[in-house]
């Protein structure tokens, strides 16, 4: 199974959540949510201070016989806790690329092309330049749980008979199975797309 990087879409200034909203009725229309996993509008919240209506200058008041009105207080500005896109014009996208998959992103309507892209390729960001921007890959979960029988897909191990999860590692998407007809059932360790649950 090939892997999956995060890209960055461009897109029409104002049009990022329409964008990601259209992207993800394409992937459930299509079953890809095993290739494109997510489509994010990195957003933050931000305290606005708003003036109230009746913030302004103080008018001076007269009583009917002259005397000078005590001020009224004024109100205490609004604070209203907003979300602002951190980038505007951008949608993330991590998936997996393909042929299907550029042109299903490339031509979703909003979209005017990725980020760092050779003519036909986009180039993906690194994990580094993922937290330097603040937005951090949601970890993976496992479809699979200790004690589980699973059977190895893809790896030098592909013809032993069935193995049972010992440990899962969800920050490096690695499992240790043991294989009791192996080296007495010493686990071994395993990528998470190695193995599949039986």
């Amino acid at each position: 199974m090939a892997e999956a990087y995060w890209y960055v879409a461009h897109t029409y200034s104002g049009y990022e959540n329409k964008v990601k909203a259209n992207l993800e009725k394409m992937i459930k229309n299509r079953n890809l949510e095993e290739q494109i996993f997510e489509v994010r509008v990195p957003v933050q919240e931000v305290v606005e201070i708003r003036k109230s209506e009746d913030e302004g200058t103080e008018k001076v008041e007269y009583t009917e016989s002259g005397e000078r009105k005590p001020p009224k207080k004024k109100k205490a500005p609004v604070q209203k806790v907003v979300k602002k896109k951190l980038f505007p014009g951008y949608v993330f996208v991590h998936m997996i690329m393909n042929e299907d998959n550029w042109y299903l992103v490339r031509n979703t309507r909003g979209v005017t092309g990725f980020v760092g892209s050779e003519p036909t390729r986009p180039v993906p960001l690194t994990e580094e330049e993922m937290m330097n921007l603040g937005v951090q890959a949601p970890a993976v979960q496992p479809g699979f749980e200790i004690g589980d029988s699973v059977r190895v897909i893809n790896s030098a191990w592909v013809n032993n008979p069935v193995g049972v999860i010992r440990e899962i590692d969800v920050s490096k998407q690695t499992v240790k199975i043991s294989i009791p007809e192996f080296m007495n059932g010493t686990p071994v360790s395993m990528d998470f797309t190695d193995i599949a649950k039986i």
